[in-house]
């Protein structure tokens, strides 16, 4: 964090521009309080290694499962109430149709690419896989690209390392894997199923049940900021507020709420998950993900 002759903090920040925060990116929401230095990489995943790691951020956005990890390992970052993405997930897993139907649980015993095992999609898969059709997930080798953000984090046992340069995508298509878990890399291929049986109508069975949108990404701020700057990290959460409700078209339906209540179900899902896959290594409550300033927002 650096200060201007007038004492306005710049903050470095790791902040992709999505529709909710479009207005925050582009100036039309701003703050006498604080200037952001938008200096994070594109996409702004790539940083979150350089943020946990190497305090290279004062604030921006982790996915969930870092988050909680960083939390897990003690590093110093504080959760605002501001999920910045998130959505239904039972579609992120696929295979070839070629090589056969698979149900859930065929993938037992069987090869799963990941691009990383702590991937937030995985997470959120996986669960499901787990938790709506008994799959042991325990019983899946799972094929990665890389490790996760955290230093201190091992995969379980049951991962491997692909090939360096591998395509998950394409090993799925040739049959060298038997599913993978993607996201927004699931080819568009005609091929394709999806692993969860008309993953769609799950998903919205699913909500009605549930009631919670998995968080993909939320917005930290770290812990000194908070403590000797708690009036900027209040301006921080109107800013991502005001840029939400600024949104083209409005906040899409299926996105997760604003608030550390409306929230508190799907952060604690997270949790839960996260411990249950070997994640992170001991529990974490929804509250001490928070401090004094960022828990008392909204």
């Amino acid at each position: 964090m650096t200060t201007t002759l007038t004492e306005v903090p710049t903050l470095r920040t790791n902040l992709a521009t999505y529709p909710v925060t479009k207005a925050m990116k582009d100036g039309r929401v701003a703050s006498d309080l604080v200037n952001l230095d938008f200096c994070g990489p594109t996409p702004a995943h790539n940083g979150f290694k350089a943020m946990v790691r190497e305090n290279r951020f004062d604030a921006g956005e982790l996915a969930i499962v870092t988050f909680l990890q960083a939390k897990a390992y003690g590093k110093p970052y504080v959760l605002l109430p501001t999920p910045i993405s998130g959505r239904f997930q039972h579609h992120c897993a696929g295979f070839n149709i070629d090589f056969g139907h698979l149900e859930p649980k065929d993938i037992e015993g069987k090869k799963v690419g990941v691009r990383t095992y702590t991937q937030t999609t995985a997470l959120w898969i996986r669960g499901i896989l787990r938790h709506e059709y008994g799959v042991d997930l325990d019983k899946v080798t799972w094929m990665t690209l890389g490790d996760g953000h955290l230093a201190e984090y091992r995969d379980p046992s049951n991962c491997e390392r692909l090939p360096a340069g591998s395509s998950i995508p394409q090993m799925m298509l040739d049959g060298e894997l038997s599913a993978a878990l993607l996201g927004e890399d699931m080819p568009k291929d005609p091929r394709v199923r999806t692993l969860v049986p008309d993953a769609q109508a799950a998903a919205k069975d699913w909500f009605a049940r549930e009631g919670v949108v998995p968080i993909n990404h939320v917005f930290v701020v770290h812990e000194d900021l908070s403590k000797k700057h708690p009036d900027v990290v209040r301006d921080l959460y109107r800013m991502i507020v005001e840029s939400r409700a600024l949104t083209e078209g409005g906040v899409p339906a299926v996105f997760p709420p604003v608030g550390r209540e409306a929230n508190r179900k799907g952060i604690q899902l997270a949790i839960d998950w996260a411990l249950d896959q070997k994640i992170i290594p001991h529990r974490l409550t929804v509250d001490e993900l928070f401090d004094d300033v960022t828990g008392s927002l909204g």
